[in-house]
């Protein structure tokens, strides 16, 4: 093969390398050797930065190690209860109290929406004149009052403080700026005074003061439990994390045993009498001795729980349960039922009535110095003998007598009783008792000694259920809209006081002192009625009597063949010559007694006959 031409001449031909060159080059060599190596200048430059830029991020890595260590593992815990406090919020909703009811579920009491009122002048769209015009006649208040009023602040004027929710609804109507409303809730009272001394009334911190409000606050405050609740970065409340149900309250009331329709009978026949003796208070009680129930407490005077504030704060303690009298001839057929059950007497026993008897120093003396010869023992009680009391309870060992009247109750309060405030009744200290024959035969007549009005009723229910001494109540249950018991207090099991038999005896002669005796005034045609009077001298606490002043009384038992309800009627201090227990009370117990007959439909046991006799004092 034939090479080819240029590259042979490629390589024949040599160029000489010019003179210059070379000492160009040498010159290069020799200008390079004697400056720096800018190469080697440069790296230790480089790696040193790159050590600082490397020392800094792995420290700044270490602290942050460090600080995310401590953020999260340190102080990990208090952090997130932290955030979470932040994000949370405990929330107790207001629960309103429960209803109470009579037995009959009629409302008693009840929380309802009321509404605060407030103005801002500031905000007005109108002249204050004008809102005053359109406002007066909605909130009952003068024009020219709200006027000052509006003039008086730029803002936040209470108007009223508890608009019921009709008006705010109305106010709200109109769409006035510079008015605002902001819902409560406020305890009302739909039957006003008729049950103020039962119910009672709660304060504006919504806690009772009085009645059953007070007594039983726990039954009425409905149990909530505080719930913890989202919110949202704007503070808001997110309810998909709320337990579900949480707002839902029980629909449980307080039945109580008053009888509305028997209370309101009681309280209009004890105002009748009550203004036409012109007397200082009255008492109306009325009892089912077969369990204790109350069926009416009334009280005059009295007031109104939906206005509590304008009442005088005596009213608010209930002196059927709160203060202390001398029950005079009502106790007198508890002696009775002494004495028989001591087994001293006989129920043929007859008496010698002087109209009077002597006892150490004193000489005792019946009412108006009647006396009325020889008297069996149903004639003592007709005739409300002093003088037979006296024989009678001197056959007893006062000793014995004494431990009676303990063991009725005397010198303690009524237990378990759901009314609040009671007090203990007085007896005087057996050592002063035994001293003198004195204080066992005043005592044989109702004086010496006190108790409240209630618990004169409860050994009078005694003598009506065969012996047994019962708890007055006013609370039957906590039940349901539907009439499911869910709660019914458990009470004493009642004490054995006196016999059967004894009881039926003493029943029915206290059913001669209404037919034949003291107590006709109270006489029912076609009823069986057991009962007595009382007027009793008045005492004083500085000792003594008040001369004058009585408390007049009656109680009755009905009906006499099935005894179980008494009615216990009381008028303190009644004026005018013909004011006795037989013209003042009684004929209050009988409009009662009649009513209650109507109510608990108790059928006539006897022959309905003419209209009885006028009562004699």
């Amino acid at each position: 093969m034939q090479k080819s031409p240029s590259r042979t001449k490629f390589r024949k031909f040599k160029f000489p390398k010019p003179e210059f060159t070379r000492r160009q080059q040498k010159g290069s060599r020799q200008q390079f050797n004697t400056k720096p190596d800018q190469t080697q200048e440069q790296g230790p430059n480089t790696k040193f930065r790159l050590f600082i830029v490397w020392s800094f991020l792995i420290a700044a890595g270490v602290g942050l190690g460090v600080n995310l260590y401590n953020l999260q593992i340190v102080r990990g815990p208090k952090l997130t209860q932290k955030a979470r406090n932040q994000q949370m919020v405990n929330l107790r909703p207001f629960v309103p109290r429960r209803p109470v009811v009579d037995r009959n579920k009629d409302l008693l009491a009840i929380d309802r929406p009321v509404y605060t009122l407030y103005a801002h002048p500031k905000l007005f769209e109108k002249s204050n004149h004008q809102m005053a015009e359109q406002l007066a006649p909605i909130l009952a208040q003068d024009a020219a009052e709200l006027e000052k009023k509006f003039e008086s602040k730029k803002s936040g004027i209470t108007l009223a403080s508890a608009l019921p929710e009709e008006i705010a609804d109305r106010v709200s109507s109109f769409q006035l700026n510079g008015l605002e409303l902001i819902q409560k809730y406020s305890r009302f009272y739909p039957q006003q005074d008729l049950v103020a001394e039962v119910v009672g009334y709660v304060n504006l911190d919504r806690r009772g003061q009085a009645g059953v409000e007070y007594s039983q606050e726990k039954l009425l405050e409905r149990t909530m439990q505080t719930v913890r609740l989202s919110r949202a970065g704007n503070g808001a409340l997110m309810p998909d994390y709320a337990p579900e149900g949480f707002l839902n309250s029980d629909d449980m009331r307080l039945q109580l045993t008053i009888d509305n329709r028997l209370q309101r009978v009681a309280r209009f026949a004890l105002k009748e009498q009550m203004q036409k003796y012109r007397a200082k208070r009255g008492a109306v009680i009325v009892m089912d001795a077969w369990d204790g129930s109350l069926l009416a407490l009334v009280s005059q005077p009295t007031y109104n729980p939906n206005e509590y504030s304008k009442a005088d704060i005596s009213l608010f303690k209930n002196w059927t349960v709160a203060d202390l009298y001398e029950p005079g001839s009502t106790f007198k057929p508890l002696n009775v039922a002494i004495a028989l059950e001591a087994g001293v007497i006989k129920p043929e026993d007859v008496f010698n009535d002087p109209g009077y008897i002597q006892v150490t120093d004193r000489t005792i003396r019946n009412a108006e110095n009647k006396r009325y010869g020889r008297i069996n023992i149903a004639q003592i009680l007709q005739h409300s003998s002093n003088i037979g009391m006296v024989q009678i309870i001197q056959r007893l060992q006062p000793s014995v007598y004494y431990g009676w009247l303990e063991r009725l109750g005397l010198g303690q309060s009524v237990d378990d009783t759901d009314l609040p405030f009671t007090v203990s009744s007085q007896l005087k200290r057996q050592e002063e008792f035994l001293a003198t024959p004195v204080e066992p035969a005043t005592t044989s007549f109702g004086q010496g000694f006190s108790l409240t009005p209630l618990q004169l009723v409860q050994m009078h229910g005694a003598l009506a259920n065969g012996g047994k001494l019962v708890t007055p109540h006013v609370v039957q249950a906590l039940i349901d809209t539907k009439g499911q018991v869910h709660y019914s207090p458990n009470r004493a099991i009642p004490r054995q006081i006196f016999s059967p038999t004894t009881t039926l005896k003493v029943v029915e002669m206290m059913e001669s002192v209404v037919d034949d005796g003291t107590g006709r005034a109270s006489q029912i045609p076609g009823y069986r009625i057991a009962g007595k009077t009382g007027t009793a001298e008045k005492a004083s606490r500085a000792g003594g009597y008040i001369n004058g002043a009585k408390i007049t009384s009656f109680v009755g038992i009905l009906p006499v063949e099935s005894p179980r309800y008494v009615v216990l009627a009381l008028v303190d201090n009644p004026k005018g010559e013909n004011a006795y227990g037989s013209t003042v009370a009684a004929p209050i117990a009988k409009s009662v007694m009649e009513a209650l007959i109507t109510i608990e439909q108790i059928p006539p046991s006897k022959p309905i006959t003419q209209t009885p006799a006028s009562p004699q004092p």
